[in-house]
């Protein structure tokens, strides 16, 4: 028994030692098993009592769950029923809606199919209008056509074209100068005669204005289909029109006679853009000759200058009859200004008169209320009219005078006694006005 069996280390196990530690470790093992197994058991008491427990609360919540359903499908039935009433209701609501939309949408449509048409005979009614309008323009421009054809063929021809510019030269000058101030076909001293001379105020010398353009070179330039004509044609243009200014020059430039500069008037305002446009040594070559190409609105304006300048010469031959009529105009100012002056003093005068009237006046009223509030008795007025009788002159002759007590009297109006046929009076006030018998003053004060 005491045999070592075992060595652990430096230390050695005998048979003795090694049962008791195994039956130690069997007493531990079976203890253990019995822990473990009442702890099972509790553990398993526990899970049942909370599996019970667990089991009354699904019991609970199932009969909550049940009480809940039924409460849900009493709710359900109730609001099924609401919403049968409200489906019903709205249905009815909404037929009705939907009627009075159709019959307002009917409405609505024939109102506007009615207003349409009547937009649209309107406009239709419009429309035949602007075709008669159309209708009528477009005759219009047929017979401008005719006239432009009619003018094309005036201008084809030398002598009508020329007239026809000389024509509307002549319009712009009488509608803007006196008769006096122009002659058309004047013949000069060398016999030649210029369409139009101008007779500039205090010179005898006349301003020359032809209106013989020549128009056939520009005529070919606008017809040419191919740049040799053009190139032909704008020769030709430009020669016509230097000689004839080389014309102008040698014609009617005479000295002392006619001005140093002369007018060629263009009919076309067209025609004058593309001459200082696409010929500007035309241009340059007539202003060296002292002549000026003048349009039909630069001749208006030219025209318009030499009318200020006779306007001015006008002007200054009346400059005498202008003075005299001043110096009587300023005459006739001083002598209004001297009445103006007198006039201002009578209405100062009359104000100052309307101001003491109103003083007076003021006064006067202010007076006859003071006497208005006067109340004096019978009793009064006797003493006053015996005071009266004392104070006569014994030499006067005194009338009887009337029984007071006999008169009515009335307590307000004693300005009828006072101003009466009696003639009242009492001593007089520092002032020489009398105060009566009571001592107020009657009299008038001075202004």
């Amino acid at each position: 028994m005491n045999d070592i069996v075992i060595t652990i280390g430096q230390h050695g196990l005998t048979t003795f030692q090694v049962l008791i530690g195994a039956l130690a470790l069997i007493a531990g093992l079976v203890l253990s098993l019995l822990l473990g197994f009442m702890r099972q058991n509790g553990n398993r008491e526990q899970a049942l009592y909370e599996a019970q427990e667990q089991a009354r609360a699904q019991r609970a919540q199932v009969e909550e769950l049940s009480r809940l359903q039924a409460e849900m499908t009493g709710r359900m039935q109730t609001m099924a029923e609401i919403f049968s009433t409200r489906q019903t209701e709205m249905s009815q609501a909404l037929t009705n809606r939907m009627d009075g939309m159709g019959h307002r949408l009917t409405q609505t449509v024939t109102r506007s199919l009615g207003e349409q048409q009547k937009m649209t005979g309107d406009h239709l009614r419009a429309l035949y209008e602007r075709l008669a309008v159309i209708d009528k323009a477009q005759g219009n421009i047929t017979e401008l056509s005719g006239r432009v054809v009619e003018l094309q063929q005036i201008l084809a021809n030398k002598q009508t074209r020329g007239t026809f510019g000389q024509g509307r030269m002549e319009a712009i000058i009488e509608d803007a100068l006196p008769r006096h101030a122009y002659d058309f076909q004047f013949t000069l001293s060398n016999g030649k005669r210029p369409d139009c001379v101008i007779h500039i105020p205090n010179d005898t010398a006349v301003l020359i204005i032809d209106a013989k353009f020549p128009l056939e070179g520009w005529t070919a330039v606008k017809q040419a289909t191919n740049p040799d004509e053009d190139k032909a044609a704008r020769t030709r243009f430009r020669n016509d029109i230097k000689k004839h200014i080389k014309d102008i020059s040698e014609r009617y430039f005479i000295v002392g006679e006619t001005q140093d500069t002369a007018f060629m008037f263009v009919p076309s305002e067209s025609l004058f853009a593309d001459l200082h446009e696409q010929f500007d040594d035309i241009v340059q070559t007539a202003h060296r000759a002292r002549i000026v190409i003048v349009s039909p609105s630069l001749l208006t304006l030219s025209i318009q200058v030499i009318q200020s300048i006779l306007k001015d010469a006008r002007m200054r031959e009346q400059a005498h009859i202008i003075q005299r009529e001043v110096t009587l105009l300023v005459e006739d100012v001083s002598r209004l200004d001297d009445r103006v002056s007198k006039l201002q003093s009578h209405f100062g005068q009359a104000q100052k008169d309307v101001e003491q009237i109103l003083t007076s006046t003021g006064k006067i009223v202010t007076r006859g209320r003071k006497i208005e509030e006067i109340d004096v008795s019978e009793r009064e007025l006797e003493a006053a009219a015996r005071e009266l009788t004392r104070q006569a002159p014994e030499d006067s002759p005194t009338e009887p005078l009337p029984d007071l007590s006999e008169m009515e009297t009335p307590a307000v109006p004693l300005r009828a006694h006072v101003k009466g046929p009696y003639g009242i009076a009492g001593p007089k006030d520092s002032n020489g006005d009398n105060t009566g018998a009571t001592g107020f003053r009657f009299g008038r004060e001075d202004d």
